[in-house]
């Protein structure tokens, strides 16, 4: 199978944007929210553009590291991390909307995926079908995680 060009999912979450995106742009809790992302070890100071971190990423017993760096970063609005072994792109968009923000979280392949990370995918993390569904699920798991933690947050800010 070819990889998909894009898998994306959004949420609607009841919590400004700079609620969310102090979740979202604090990559050191990544493992908090993505089931599969289970460490995210950020290098250097703050996070910013150009920023580079380590993941530690599992699948069952399998766990395996990549590298990341920031690619976008405009506060309260875009973070994209680009995968340097496979080339893939994560990307968490926030969007005002009333009562909140919407969250879409998306994994863009703009040049494929490399042929090692499909090797890997096919022979070790159970087909490439397999893994992007996977990945889908973890997206809106992931999103369904930052929801609740930005919802109780904003709520304890309010209260």
């Amino acid at each position: 199978m070819v990889n998909r060009d894009i898998i994306t999912d959004s949420i609607e979450i009841a919590a400004p944007p700079a609620v969310v995106w102090a979740l979202v742009s604090d990559l050191k809790r990544m493992g908090e929210w993505s089931p599969q992302c289970r460490r995210m070890i950020v290098r250097g100071g703050e996070v910013a553009q150009g920023t580079r971190t380590i993941n530690i990423n599992r699948q069952g017993w399998k766990v395996w590291p990549t590298r990341s760096y920031v690619k976008v970063f405009e506060p309260e609005r875009t973070l994209a991390l680009k995968i340097a072994e496979n080339g893939t792109i994560w990307t968490y968009e926030l969007e005002p909307v009333a009562g909140g923000t919407r969250l879409t979280e998306s994994r863009t392949a703009p040049n494929g995926v490399s042929s090692l990370s499909n090797f890997l995918s096919k022979r070790v993390l159970g087909g490439t079908e397999n893994f992007e569904a996977e990945l889908e699920r973890g997206i809106q798991d992931t999103l369904a995680r930052i929801k609740h933690e930005a919802e109780k947050t904003h709520a304890g800010r309010s209260a």
